[in-house]
């Protein structure tokens, strides 16, 4: 039960940190809702090295975290899971427009995809995406309007259609429309989600990244559910920034990037990679070459155009995810 106990934890820290002065040795973390895990043992990592340190969490979708960023969230870094929602904070003047340069990787320290999680036995006998818009299928994944984690979804669900339709984009559209009335319940993040699927067990299969399926089964056992990797995915990227008008407001700059930089330590690697993430850390990545099954993993870049075309095309007001989710 712990990974669900664990959200309350961290909104309460939230709270308790906004009744309080800031100073150069407190940072807030606004990041992706699954990470709550991740960020737990990262912190507490980080703050090993740098005694008399805070770092207080706020978790939910990337898409409703930015939101609540340029409303007032006064988040000193964001860990998130999405380009496009880094890049909404750009044009709100919160963050540099060349944050991608400011860290190695553009700024992704690690990296997962969309992945499947069926329960034991596998009844259902999900293999790939084309069975996911069977009809004898529910499927569980949370609001792309909201969450990161189901852009990703949507994305990679439409790159393999695109791949399997050979590029007729009525018959990608009419994929992606199956898939999502095969969504009884969207909430609107990944960990909503995983609530949905593990706790009301709601749903044939949940849909989120590669290292929430890890954690799950390991939590629960290979006697309660399975993952299952299918033939193709989309390369998920974890985009780190500062926000730099809290962090010169706070004083908190230095720390800021000292806090991200330890992403990409051994140490940083070895944490996100005990938490199912893939590390760029060669060393890491080969440490824990086990635990990763192959996986053909295509990019926003070469299937897409880049972020840009795709929030034009897909994430924009009436944009495609509007007219296949607005179908429903």
């Amino acid at each position: 039960m712990k990974r669900f106990f664990l959200g309350v934890a961290t909104v309460a820290g939230l709270l308790l940190a906004s009744s309080q002065a800031w100073s150069a040795d407190k940072l807030l973390n606004a990041s992706y809702d699954v990470g709550r895990e991740l960020f737990v043992q990262i912190n507490r990592a980080f703050i090993a090295h740098h005694p008399g340190v805070a770092v207080d969490q706020s978790h939910a979708g990337t898409s409703a975290q930015a939101r609540a960023i340029a409303e007032g969230l006064a988040a000193d870094v964001v860990t998130f899971n999405q380009v496009t929602d880094i890049d909404f904070l750009v044009k709100k003047g919160l963050v540099s427009a060349d944050w991608q340069k400011d860290f190695p990787d553009n700024a992704s320290p690690f990296y997962s995809l969309p992945s499947f999680l069926v329960r034991a036995g596998n009844p259902k006998h999900i293999k790939d995406w084309n069975d996911l818009v069977r009809d004898d299928v529910q499927v569980i994944f949370p609001n792309p309007k909201t969450s990161g984690n189901a852009r990703y979804t949507y994305l990679a669900a439409t790159a393999y259609a695109k791949e399997a339709f050979k590029g007729d984009d009525a018959k990608v559209k009419e994929f992606i429309t199956k898939l999502f009335n095969n969504v009884p319940i969207f909430d609107t993040g990944g960990r909503a989600a995983t609530t949905t699927f593990v706790q009301r067990e709601i749903g044939d299969v949940l849909i989120t990244f590669e290292s929430e399926t890890r954690g799950i089964r390991k939590e629960y056992g290979d006697d309660k559910f399975e993952q299952v990797t299918p033939s193709v995915s989309l390369l998920a990227e974890f985009p780190v920034a500062i926000v730099d008008k809290v962090a010169d407001e706070h004083g908190t700059r230095d720390l800021a990037k000292t806090y991200l930089d330890f992403l990409y330590t051994p140490e940083g690697q070895d944490v996100a990679a005990r938490n199912g993430l893939r590390a760029r850390d060669s060393a890491v990545a080969t440490k824990y070459k086990a635990d990763f099954p192959d996986i053909r993993l295509l990019t926003v870049e070469g299937v897409f155009g880049g972020w840009d075309k795709v929030q034009k095309e897909h994430f924009a007001a009436g944009g495609l995810l509007d007219q296949t989710y607005g179908s429903r």
